[in-house]
């Protein structure tokens, strides 16, 4: 047997145990590796640094060794949230509906943990802490499968998550990662039914893709972040500069960072140059269309496959567009059904994109870049749903909960 199927009957196991613990019991372990994951930071970031060295050897862009890259801020941030997730409600055990049949049959619907998930996930360490502790929180046991760039890392994690859950009530064998990063053992877990509920894959949009195609354990998806914003010709123009700088530069190489901006043609020839100028002066590489490229010299002419393109990186797209309907079917052509904003004034467009762009979260004059579990409220996010069936938008603990059906009777039988 390889180190998978191993590996997903431990975790299969786990799950059983799982739900005999109680929610202080699931609490308590979340402590313990918040604790231990101070303890540990000087182990985890030298692991880290030899991600990033490798990291650097192999070429890869800044956008990727940020999002590679553990330090003390990091890890002390991943610590708070831990303790953050204590506070938040068990969604297990949750009375969702009650009913007394005429023939004396109680049937109740109660919220239980999933049972086995499994993770796929890119370039991302702190997605180790925030999978495992929404698992556990959620008593649901957990298999992990990052990438080989950030390897190290991600087993200095598990080692500290192991760690704490020893000094737990929780079984250890909650929590497993697929040490061995080859496409094969990628390929095993996609079909590893016998022991996975279900399989979320997080990272580009090739990874999802070939999740989706693949795999035959049901899957959430986890959709790339082509995000949008749209300036009309109500716009603020301190606003919609402020928004277009905060949700491209930030924090570039993240899903709800802004990869393209499409603005109003009147909008445009007031305050076009003054937007284009302060995103160049951050750094800001410019695709635009013809429009753009005319009346602003830096800008480089803008592709098909730009309006696609998440960038993860100092790069945008620019279109000039004649009204929110443009806008909208622009953005439901290329967009991912993530994150899109529009800045206006005028309440019937506002009102009008909101309704009628096909994503996840829809902003009115504020930043895409709030689409995130902790700023929703919901403590670590697992991922970010972009499809409609189970879960859609950041993922918190209930996104991470079934249902059963319990029904008590007295002897009762069907006619």
């Amino acid at each position: 047997m390889g180190e998978v199927y191993q590996k997903g009957k431990l975790a299969k196991e786990a799950s059983y145990q799982l739900l005999n613990h109680t929610t202080n019991e699931k609490n308590d372990a979340l402590l313990l590796i918040s604790n231990q994951l101070l303890e540990d930071k000087d182990l985890i970031i030298k692991a880290n640094k030899l991600d990033l060295e490798n990291g650097r050897e192999k070429g890869l862009s800044p956008s990727i060794l940020d999002r590679i890259m553990l330090d003390e801020k990091r890890i002390t941030d991943m610590a708070i949230a831990l303790k953050e997730l204590v506070n938040l409600k068990d969604p297990i055990g949750v009375v969702v509906e009650q009913i007394e049949k005429e023939n004396g049959l109680k049937i109740i619907k109660k919220t239980v943990p999933i049972g086995v998930m499994g993770m796929i996930y890119e370039a991302r360490p702190n997605v180790t802490i925030d999978a495992a502790s929404l698992a556990l929180k959620t008593g649901n046991s957990i298999v992990l499968r990052g990438s080989s760039s950030a390897k190290q890392s991600n087993m200095a994690l598990v080692n500290t998550i192991h760690t704490a859950l020893e000094k737990s009530a929780l079984p250890k064998d909650a929590v497993q990662l697929i040490e061995d990063t080859s496409r094969e053992t990628a390929k095993e877990l996609f079909h590893l039914k016998e022991f996975l509920d279900v399989l979320i894959p997080r990272g580009g949009k090739g990874l999802i893709e070939t999740v989706v195609k693949e795999a035959t354990v049901p899957v959430i998806e986890t959709g790339a972040g082509n995000c949008h914003l749209y300036i009309d010709e109500t716009a603020n123009m301190d606003m919609a500069v402020n928004i277009s700088l905060n949700g491209k530069t930030q924090r570039p190489s993240v899903c709800n960072a802004l990869e393209t901006i499409l603005i109003e043609e009147n909008w445009f020839k007031q305050y076009g140059f003054s937007l284009l100028e302060a995103l160049h002066n951050k750094g800001v590489e410019i695709y635009g269309d013809q429009t753009v490229c005319a009346a602003y010299k830096k800008a480089k002419e803008a592709t098909e496959e730009d309006w696609y393109t998440e960038y993860s990186a100092l790069k945008i797209s620019i279109k000039i567009v004649d009204g929110v309907k443009e806008a909208i079917n622009h953005i439901n052509t290329y967009g991912t059904k993530h994150s899109e904003a529009i800045i206006s004034e005028n309440k019937e467009n506002a009102a009008q994109f909101l309704s009628g762009v096909d994503a996840a979260a829809v902003y009115h004059n504020a930043s895409t870049r709030f689409t995130d579990g902790f700023e929703f409220g919901y403590g670590a996010e697992i991922g970010i749903s972009t499809q409609k069936l189970h879960a859609r938008g950041p993922m918190g603990l209930n996104a991470l909960a079934s249902v059963k059906y319990f029904i008590y009777g007295e002897g009762q039988i069907r006619n």
